[in-house]
């Protein structure tokens, strides 16, 4: 099986997300915190190549440093049977939907990866049903999401990195193939 590619957003784990999975429920795997990030283009199993000549495709465009302020915990993708449980963005959303509307067609052009015409949605996928989770699982996992709190906290976005699957899947999701710092404004 090839592995995915993508690039996303660097997002530090800091002190909120700990005590926000501490309770999660045995039917979702909970994400490494060095594993967060929030995505700007997904690319699925283009090759090394594909994904390498987007990556460089970007790189004179000037990215700045922006703060988020993250919110509550919501489920994404089918909403019968969601995929992510994910944070939410609130204060800079817009900021970082505008650089994923600007930079996302580039790079999925580049890769050659699946045209992705979604309006941006900036979020932080922190934990997963399992794949085989039963109907009643997923349910749980999504109250659990939708019954937390919002954060309230704000994380600084420094950091654009192309990632692609961790060598042992079991201890993390995701690794870091380039990243590049994202400039002061």
């Amino acid at each position: 099986m090839q592995q995915n590619w993508f690039v996303g957003l660097e997002v530090e784990a800091a002190r909120w997300f700990e005590p926000l999975v501490a309770d999660a429920p045995s039917c979702v795997h909970v994400l490494h915190p060095g594993d967060l990030h929030a995505t700007v283009a997904f690319f699925g199993g283009v090759g090394e190549e594909a994904a390498m000549r987007a990556w460089h495709a970007i790189s004179e465009e000037r990215l700045e440093i922006f703060d988020v302020a993250l919110g509550g915990v919501a489920p994404m993708g089918n909403p019968r049977r969601p995929s992510a449980l994910s944070v939410l963005l609130t204060d800079g959303r817009e900021v970082a939907a505008s650089l994923i509307a600007r930079l996302r067609p580039t790079l999925i052009d580049e890769a050659g990866a699946k045209p992705d015409t979604r309006p941006p949605k900036p979020h932080i996928t922190i934990a997963r049903p399992h794949r085989n989770a039963s109907a009643a699982e997923r349910r749980r996992a999504v109250a659990w999401a939708e019954g937390k709190e919002p954060i309230a906290a704000q994380i600084h976005i420094a950091r654009l990195a192309l990632y692609t699957w961790s060598e042992d899947r079991r201890a993390r999701q995701f690794r870091i193939v380039a990243s590049r710092q994202l400039v002061p404004k």
